[in-house]
């Protein structure tokens, strides 16, 4: 049987009278619209991450975007944030219409790698948007500390880390504001696109409320030129359903991290770093190794299904490669992204499945070496 990066249908399988009836709830309302079920998401996720505010949205980038503009950020302001995450996240500052400003990652944690932050800093900076990559959150105390010197707005990408902690503090309450998406595949998904925002900052969150919905205060009341951003709200029910589950299922996925980790420890790749102090939620488990590609092959002719994230840096993307400033060389990022390997895992993977995808990866892998990516 084939293994899949995540097993999105034994998720189903298990939830399904959970997810039926909570969509028929919404459908013998009628309330389609900012309903009933996106309140209530709102007040239990902003509750679950220890905020004051969650604004639902249509999805992971429109948060940024909208947060961004939220905040007054755009034209001729600057957004710092790393090279090596998913492209929405610089995206989001391009379309608020700032420039995205790419620092490298640290080498152990793929995270925003702190100490590239002062060297890129100018007038211009506005805020530090770091992405919690892969389910593990960002150096956040120094990210902050660095921000509060210089008079900036640290900004959370949270989109893989739902449920993770800092020093016991989960991500959402990290920064004055965080992102997150709710794309089928995340920690937390829905059954097609989401997004929120969640926030203590009350003028944000008024402005968020009205920018998602036409620029509307009450109908056919419009005091600024909005968007129809809006969380649909059988996708706010089904999320509803899937929040109770996060912590069980997050717990799961370090369990399974840990059985990789225990059977590739003599391998030959590199396995994933934890810092001290968080609790990591393995959105993704991700490795490296010199022959990445040969891997996926041996993975695919035996219908394992593995990923790449990310192959390719943002700034040598076509559609941003104009628009983005580097300020130093992305040594890290461009030495690792032909090298990294996302392994499948989800709550639902079984033990067995981790052993075959292990034994594989152990017997094809070769050790990480230089990367001949050049940076553009």
């Amino acid at each position: 049987m084939a293994i899949p990066l995540v097993n999105l249908k034994r998720q189903h399988t298990v939830l399904c009278n959970e997810i039926h009836a909570a969509m028929a709830e919404v459908v013998s309302r009628g309330d389609y619209i900012l309903g009933e079920s996106v309140q209530k998401f709102e007040q239990e996720f902003a509750k679950y991450c220890k905020a004051k505010h969650c604004i639902g949205v249509s999805n992971g980038l429109d948060a940024i975007t909208l947060t961004l503009k939220g905040l007054g950020i755009g034209q001729g302001d600057e957004v710092i944030t790393q090279a090596n995450t998913f492209i929405a996240t610089a995206l989001g500052i391009y379309h608020a219409g700032a420039t995205p400003v790419l620092v490298d990652h640290d080498p152990n944690t793929y995270n925003l790698d702190p100490t590239r932050l002062v060297s890129a800093i100018t007038p211009k900076t506005k805020a530090i948007l770091p992405v919690h990559l892969y389910g593990q959150p960002a150096q956040i105390d120094i990210i902050r500390a660095i921000a509060d010197e210089h008079g900036l707005l640290v900004i959370e990408d949270a989109a893989q880390a739902h449920g993770a902690r800092f020093h016991g503090n989960r991500c959402g309450s990290l920064g004055h504001a965080a992102c997150f998406s709710f794309y089928p595949g995340k920690n937390l998904g829905a059954l097609g696109d989401g997004g929120a925002v969640v926030t203590d900052d009350d003028e944000l969150a008024n402005w968020l409320r009205m920018a998602r919905n036409y620029g509307a205060r009450s109908k056919y009341e419009h005091v600024i030129a909005g968007f129809n951003n809006r969380l649909d709200t059988i996708q706010a029910a089904v999320l509803r359903v899937k929040l109770q589950h996060l912590d069980t299922w997050n717990t799961t996925r370090r369990q399974h991290a840990a059985r990789y980790m225990d059977i590739l420890e003599n391998s030959d790749v590199v396995l994933p770093t934890t810092i001290e102090n968080v609790e990591h939620v393995y959105h993704l488990f991700v490795v490296r190794c010199g022959n990445r590609d040969e891997v996926l092959e041996a993975l695919k002719v035996e219908e394992i299904f593995a990923g790449v994230h990310y192959p390719q840096p943002i700034h040598t993307q076509e559609a941003l490669r104009r628009s983005c400033s580097v300020p130093h060389r992305l040594t890290n990022t461009a030495s690792f992204c032909d090298e990294l390997l996302s392994l499948p895992l989800c709550p639902f993977i079984t033990g067995r499945e981790i052993d075959t995808v292990a034994a594989i990866v152990s017997r094809v892998a070769k050790p990480a070496k230089t990367s001949t990516f050049q940076v553009s």
